[in-house]
């Protein structure tokens, strides 16, 4: 198994005090399976900025897929 073998989708959206949080969704693709966001994951942030919020989604994304990769949750 390898990084292609994952699809991440991060991005940011705004809440309710006008900062900004981490969106986030790995799914992996040679099952189907997603692998986050699942109930009760955590919220990414608050950040002052989109960047900051985005680059935060984008690392944990990386984190879960190198996680995968090491030991497979099935």
């Amino acid at each position: 198994m390898s990084p292609e073998d994952f699809a991440v989708y991060a991005s940011y959206q705004i809440n309710a005090g006008g900062l900004f949080v981490g969106t986030l969704k790995v799914i992996r693709k040679t099952d189907g399976r997603m692998l986050f966001p699942f109930q009760g994951s955590p919220v990414l942030g608050p950040y002052p900025s989109r960047e900051a919020a985005r680059e935060a989604a984008v690392m944990h994304g990386e984190r879960i897929v190198a996680s995968d990769i090491a030991n497979p949750e099935d």
